[in-house]
């Protein structure tokens, strides 16, 4: 990277002053403007209003205790919002990736939100994209970008004007990395074109901000329900009072008829049951882990019966398993989670996770190692990556002997075909082999077939 210089540390501070931070602003609602929100809902004004004739005609007992019920229902309304912002915020404290950049020519390590437009960011196995970027230099870089496209399947990147041999079919071989998405396998360097806001990440966070918030059917209900009442008990009210003030000529004792009528007739306890019902069930969700900022959405969930799900690809669990093991011309279906019975198999799976990276973020290698068992607490002795020559990659362990090695590899048949020095036919066997179960498997999935890896292994003696 002798040519890459990246900012320099004065030009970084200036583009972050003039461009802001990293971040992407979280909306927060002001003390203030969440009283006045909880304020203005009719069930609330009902109460208030009640309150008001209750202390108006010399009932200050009941007209404190609904009083009373308001404030409570402001304070529940400003405990769940503070508690879920809280942990909200927390947990983007949490997921803020660190950014490995190169400042004045030497790699440094700065907090994710103080990178900027035109850093030169390196990237590596495990880490998160800072933000959004174009690749300049990378070696079978592949990226999980399920945080936006709800895809599992890791995504092969390629350099700024170069391509991946067989990915531009499936869509792959772009040379942009993307804020928040994971790198699981090799590594790379990229300049940041996008941070914070203009991010694709960051356009996505703003369109949800803008989302209008509308109420519930239960709540359009209790808010019809309100208005008739009180329609019905305003004109019951001026009725009585009418009436009563003619026959008897006693017009404040008319008036106080009328509102005691009206108060009768409104439905009080309905504010209070709608508040109640709706915290406690927030407060089961809580107990959890599941955050509730508003408490209309208790109603919301509970009234889901049939989730309908819309999008492009196809909806998956964000994981994978090992579907399908062939060794020594056999094939092993596993449509469920069962144990691998056989030495051919159980040879098979040990060494495809011996040849795999003890820490893995590739999904096909968390399944194999799943599979086997767990990984080995020992370290490789060493270990032959994935190049673009050589689409395998392989790792030596010490026997349990200590006196002799083992290799493990695992990558595409023709790569391994000629790690092992195969023959014709043993070529011709392992293929067919791999194509005869494909059919069924690309059935199961609906169309997409099952990513496939072949593993071998040799022994040699020191």
């Amino acid at each position: 990277m002798s040519d890459l210089k990246g900012l320099s540390g004065e030009e970084a501070r200036r583009r972050l002053v003039l461009e802001g931070a990293n971040r992407v602003p979280q909306p927060r609602g002001r003390l203030g403007q969440i009283v006045l929100r909880t304020l203005s809902e009719p069930m609330i004004l009902l109460l208030l209003i009640a309150c008001g004739l209750y202390l108006s005609i010399g009932e200050p007992h009941e007209g404190l205790v609904l009083g009373l019920m308001v404030c409570v229902t402001i304070t529940v309304t400003l405990r769940q919002q503070q508690k879920s912002e809280h942990a909200l915020r927390a947990l983007r404290d949490l997921s803020s990736p660190r950014a490995l950049v190169l400042r004045d020519g030497r790699p440094v390590r700065i907090d994710g939100g103080e990178v900027v437009r035109g850093d030169v960011l390196m990237v590596a196995e495990g880490e998160r994209v800072a933000a959004d970027a174009v690749l300049l230099r990378g070696q079978n870089l592949k990226v999980d970008e399920s945080l936006l496209t709800g895809e599992s399947w890791p995504v092969n990147k390629a350099v700024s004007g170069g391509e991946i041999p067989g990915a531009v079919a499936r869509g792959e071989a772009l040379p942009f990395l993307w804020s928040g998405t994971l790198v699981v396998q090799g590594e790379g360097v990229a300049e940041v074109t996008a941070t914070g806001r203009q991010t694709e990440l960051g356009k996505l966070g703003a369109s949800l901000t803008e989302l209008d918030v509308q109420d519930t059917p239960l709540q359009r209900g209790n808010t019809r329900t309100i208005r008739v009442w009180a329609l019905v008990a305003l004109a019951t009210s001026l009725l009585v009072t009418v009436l009563y003030g003619a026959m008897h000529g006693a017009w404040l004792s008319a008036l106080l008829a009328g509102i005691a009528v009206s108060m009768a007739l409104l439905p009080e306890e309905l504010p209070v049951i709608m508040t109640i019902f709706p915290a406690i069930g927030a407060w089961r969700l809580a107990r959890t882990n599941v955050l509730t900022r508003r408490l209309a959405a208790i109603e919301a969930l509970g009234c889901v019966s049939v989730l309908c799900v819309d999008k492009t690809g196809t909806l998956t669990e964000n994981r994978m398993r090992v579907e399908q093991l062939h060794a020594a011309g056999v094939t092993l279906r596993l449509d469920r989670e069962e144990a691998v019975a056989g030495a051919p198999f159980e040879q098979l799976i040990r060494f495809a996770s011996l040849a795999s990276k003890q820490r893995a973020y590739d999904p096909m290698e968390t399944a194999l190692h799943a599979m086997a068992g767990g990984i080995r607490e020992d370290e490789p002795l060493r270990e032959y990556p994935l190049s673009a020559e050589r689409s395998a990659m392989s790792q030596v362990w010490a026997d349990d002997a200590g006196d002799a090695s083992v290799v493990a590899c695992k990558g595409a048949p023709e790569a391994v075909a000629d790690l092992c020095q195969m023959s014709g036919p043993a070529r011709h066997a392992i293929g067919h082999g791999c194509d005869g179960g494909a059919g069924p498997a690309r059935n199961r999935r609906g169309g997409r077939p099952p990513r496939r890896s072949h593993a071998a292994r040799c022994a040699d003696r020191f």
